[in-house]
C-alpha cells in the first residue's frame, strides 16, 4: 500500500461512505493516513450500515445526510482533495418500480454534486462509481469500453447520465474526474439481507441459513467478479492518476464462471447446502443481460491495475465473515 502514500493527510469525502464499497475504501484510506469524511443517508433499503465502520469509527467523520440535499453537499465538498462518489440507487428492480427516485439519486443528485464542485472546489479529484449495467445485453465478449451503450433498465440509463455528467464537467470545467464501471463487486460489508444490490448477497444468506440457493433460468449464464480489495485498489489508483482524468474504465476479472458452478463452489466452501433452478420471474427476465464479462485491459494499460484476488479465496473470506457477523447484517430473528 506504500504506493498510495500521497493520500497521507489529504482531505477525502466519500459519498455512500457507510455502504459496502465506501466503508472498505474508508478503511484503506485511514490506513494510508487520509482524513476521511463519510456521507450517508442510512435509508434502510440502501446499503449503509454503521457496523461496516465499527473498527474505524473513531478515525473518520460521519455526516448523516442525503446527496439529494444540495446545501449539505455544497458545504461538504469545500476544502476536499478527493471525492469518491459512490452513493447511488443500485437496485435494478427498484429502478423499474420507482423510476423517479432512481432519477433523483443517480442523475439529478450527481449533477448537483458536480455543480457544488464547480462553484466551490474546482481542484477536487473525483472518482465516480459507474456500472457495467449500462452496456445492456452484450453484443460480444469480453465487453470493452467501446461496446455500444444500450441499457435495459431505468437504473442503467440514470447511471449513464451520472457518469456522463462527470465526463462533461471534466471536459468543460476542468474538474478532474474519472469513472469506473464496476462489475459484481463482493466481499465483507455487502448487503446480504435481500437481492437489492447483488444476487450474491442473498445467496450467501441462503447458504448460511441452510436454505437452497435459487438460480434463475438454466444457471449457465456466465459472470466475472471483483473482490472488494481489488475494487478499492482500482479506486485508489484512479484517484491518484491524472492520466485517468476524463476517462472511463471497466473493472473485471479473468476468471469467468457460470452461476450454477458459482453456487456449487459456494456450497463446497461452506461444507453443505443445495441449489435449485427456478424459472425467471417476469420482471427480472425482462432486464436480464445474459452472459457478461469485462475486458479490463484499458485500466491495466493506463494505471497498471489488474485483479489480484482469486474467486475461491474471495468467497472463502466473504462467507467466513458473514458466518461470524450475521446478526449485524440481517438479524437472527428475521
Amino acid at each position: 500500500m506504500k504506493k498510495f502514500s500521497p493520500y497521507k493527510d489529504s482531505q477525502v469525502l466519500i459519498t455512500g461512505g457507510l455502504g459496502f464499497i465506501g466503508s472498505n475504501l474508508a478503511r484503506a484510506l485511514v490506513a494510508l493516513g487520509a482524513k476521511v469524511t463519510l456521507v450517508d443517508s442510512l435509508i434502510p433499503i440502501y446499503g449503509g450500515n454503521l457496523f461496516n465502520i465499527n473498527d474505524i469509527r473513531a478515525k473518520v467523520d460521519v455526516n448523516f445526510c442525503d446527496i439529494r440535499d444540495p446545501y449539505a453537499i455544497e458545504y461538504l465538498v469545500k476544502g476536499k482533495n478527493y471525492l469518491f462518489n459512490l452513493a447511488g440507487q443500485t437496485s435494478h428492480i427498484d429502478s423499474m418500480t420507482d423510476p423517479q427516485t432512481d432519477l433523483a439519486i443517480n442523475a439529478q443528485a450527481q449533477l448537483s454534486i458536480l455543480e457544488s464542485c464547480r462553484k466551490h472546489n474546482l481542484s477536487i479529484k473525483i472518482v465516480f462509481a459507474s456500472t457495467r449495467q449500462i452496456y445492456g445485453r452484450p453484443q460480444y465478449l469480453p465487453v470493452d469500453e467501446m461496446h455500444s451503450i444500450v441499457p435495459v433498465d431505468v437504473n442503467g440509463i440514470n447511471k449513464l447520465a451520472g457518469e456522463w455528467y462527470h465526463m462533461l464537467y471534466s471536459q468543460i470545467y476542468g474538474i478532474r474526474s474519472c469513472a469506473l464501471r464496476l462489475t459484481n463487486t463482493y466481499g465483507p460489508g455487502m448487503r446480504v439481507k435481500d437481492a437489492r444490490q447483488t444476487f450474491l448477497g442473498i445467496w450467501i444468506r441462503s447458504i448460511i441459513e441452510g436454505a437452497p440457493i435459487q438460480i434463475f433460468g438454466d444457471g449457465m449464464q456466465v459472470r466475472d467478479f471483483n473482490y472488494i480489495d481489488d475494487c478499492v485498489s482500482a479506486m485508489l489508483m484512479a484517484g491518484l492518476s491524472n492520466d485517468a482524468n476524463g476517462k472511463i474504465y471497466n473493472l473485471g476479472h479473468s476468471e469467468v464462471i457460470s452461476l450454477k458452478s458459482l453456487a456449487e463452489l459456494m456450497i463446497d466452501i461452506f461444507g453443505y447446502g443445495s441449489c435449485k433452478l427456478i424459472p425467471f420471474p417476469a420482471d427480472r427476465k425482462a432486464i436480464d443481460i445474459g452472459d457478461y464479462y469485462s475486458d479490463f485491459s484499458k485500466i491495466k494499460k493506463d494505471l497498471g491495475w489488474s485483479p489480484g484476488v482469486k474467486l475461491l479465496k474471495g468467497l472463502q473470506k466473504t462467507i467466513n465473515f458473514y458466518s461470524k457477523n450475521r446478526e449485524h447484517y440481517w438479524g437472527i430473528d428475521q
